[in-house]
């Protein structure tokens, strides 16, 4: 089991490798440290598993988790988060990660976790009950959320700006103008009724595009 541990903090990825290369066979091939990153080795190391913080600079978890997918779709994902709530779950389901646990369940649901989803098999940490775990389902199969409403280039810019970028900062980092980056505030603040960055941010942390 070859498996791509992504999370900011250098101390929770070392507990983490630790944690999973205690189980014979299982290995850690690479550690990310945003969700750019986490998709660039995905896309080289193509592991079985990427085990993903929710809450992440650059990149947040849940779209470097679409962009995991599209480099490997073999790969399968699991949510690391210290947040519990319908909302983070139906987000998970909603991006493709097949599992989610909470941080403060991981020495003992993390492992059970990687192999559910190896399986083909959802995981949901214990503190996620049934019958929130039922209606995110049907939800995500029926609903169309929020977040939808924005591209993913959108959502990108959104997390960079709610983030504290400049628009310059986020043209430089994106490879693309600062018209570009204004264009598309524009379109985000007009789509979703926004009139100020207070809102916007506000937006980004109610939807989990950034953490609290």
């Amino acid at each position: 089991m070859r498996i791509l541990v992504a999370d900011d903090h250098e101390v929770v990825r070392q507990g983490l490798r630790t944690l999973l290369e205690s189980k014979p066979g299982w290995e850690v091939c690479g550690e990310a440290s945003d969700g750019r990153e986490a998709i660039q080795l995905a896309a080289q190391l193509q592991p079985d598993v990427v085990v993903l913080d929710l809450a992440m600079p650059v990149l947040n978890g849940l779209e470097a988790t679409r962009g995991v997918l599209a480099a490997a779709p073999r790969t399968e994902v699991v949510i690391l988060t210290m947040h519990e709530s319908e909302q983070y779950v139906r987000q998970v389901l909603e991006a493709g990660a097949r599992a989610f646990v909470l941080k403060s369940d991981a020495g003992h649901d993390l492992l059970a976790a990687i192999e559910a989803v190896r399986q083909g098999r959802p995981f949901f940490t214990g503190k996620i009950s049934s019958t929130v775990h039922s209606a995110c389902l049907k939800s995500a199969e029926t609903t169309r959320p929020v977040r939808s409403i924005l591209t993913s280039r959108e959502r990108e810019i959104v997390q960079r700006l709610a983030e504290g970028r400049t628009a310059r900062g986020v043209a430089a980092e994106l490879s693309i103008s600062p018209k570009t980056v204004e264009a598309h505030r524009s379109n985000v603040m007009r789509k979703l009724d926004l009139h100020s960055v207070s809102e916007l941010v506000r937006y980004a942390v109610r939807n989990g595009i950034i953490s609290a």
